[in-house]
């Protein structure tokens, strides 16, 4: 495992990371906790030293399991959560005032919630879980980020970003008021390098790449015939068309790779690692033999500048979640 410094947390990440919304039970399908607690012993086994739950994830499911894994290695591991908008609107829409997302005392009040259900006195990183640049100069975040961290309960505090929508956050990050960013990032996804990555270099902010591996769609392995459980997410994600488009494109992007070594998986997990901006990339990983095929990547480091090459045209302009 590599590590990385974290923005200005003072914290060194491994740079691949456990992002554990598959855990929680609820939008993610066909987990089980012995599962799920395995694959997470065995990453922090293997060096693995950040994980990204929620508050959200399986109504607190997710940080119950993460909260016993880490309390029981007796390691520091940075454990991340995320406070979800009151209005449980995803993502934050324009003209809605941060009062009915995120209101101070529902800040502190769902921190306070996270740390009962994760079993800690103080969460290394606390984000709001959508963002909307209207909300730069509210008073309700800036002041609950400052008081919660006052009162010892959070050491940093970050934005997770809308999807697909990487700008959104770039007039908080020059504010130099917030510690991470949260953004979609892969080969599909390569927005964020344009304007995001260089002012986040800048102002010194730490970047936690989510979803590097599309929901599924970069690993390969969904076809037209795919199939998930009754209540998954992916039902409506891969709706349609997109398990014929995604196969196409993963198709593609696998015929130009012809030459590369590594699975698809693995480059483009070390895609996301080969900008220098990037502090921790998060994928999702709820077995055992994910987490040694994801953690594995760390070790090989960043692509050679002809693979990102290849994979520079492979860029996908589009928005699921949308749609």
């Amino acid at each position: 495992m590599r590590y990385r410094k974290l923005g200005k947390t003072g914290f060194e990440a491994g740079d691949i990371g456990y992002g554990a919304w598959g855990i929680g039970g609820a939008m993610w399908q066909g987990s089980k906790d012995d599962e799920s607690l395995a694959a997470l012993r065995t990453a922090l086994d293997l060096g693995l030293n950040f994980i990204d739950t929620a508050l959200a994830y399986g109504d607190g499911h997710s940080e119950n399991l993460v909260g016993q894994v880490v309390r029981d290695s007796g390691k520091k591991i940075f454990v991340a959560t995320k406070v979800p908008p009151k209005n449980q609107l995803w993502p934050a829409r324009c003209g809605i005032p941060i009062t009915e997302a995120f209101p101070y005392d529902y800040i502190v009040e769902c921190t306070e919630r996270s740390l009962k259900n994760l079993g800690f006195e103080q969460v290394d990183l606390q984000q709001l879980h959508v963002w909307n640049p209207e909300w730069i100069e509210s008073d309700d975040w800036q002041r609950a980020a400052e008081d919660l961290k006052r009162a010892g309960k959070i050491r940093a505090f970050g934005v997770s970003i809308n999807d697909h929508d990487p700008d959104s956050a770039l007039s908080l990050v020059e504010t130099g008021k917030i510690d991470t960013v949260q953004v979609i990032y892969n080969i599909f996804e390569q927005d964020p390098e344009y304007r995001l990555f260089p002012k986040c270099i800048e102002r010194k902010v730490g970047v936690i790449a989510r979803v590097p591996l599309d929901e599924g769609a970069l690993t390969g392995r969904i076809g037209e015939s795919t199939t998930f459980p009754p209540g998954d997410f992916r039902n409506a994600y891969f709706k349609g068309d997109r398990k014929r488009d995604v196969a196409r494109r993963a198709a593609a992007l696998q015929r130009d790779l012809a030459g590369v070594e590594g699975s698809l998986p693995e480059i483009a997990l070390r895609f996301c690692l080969s900008h220098p901006a990037v502090s921790v990339a998060i994928p999702g990983m709820r077995s055992v033999r994910n987490v040694h095929a994801n953690v594995a990547a760390s070790d090989k480091g960043a692509l050679d500048d002809a693979t990102l090459e290849i994979l520079r045209k492979h860029a996908w302009h589009r928005n699921y979640w949308a749609d």
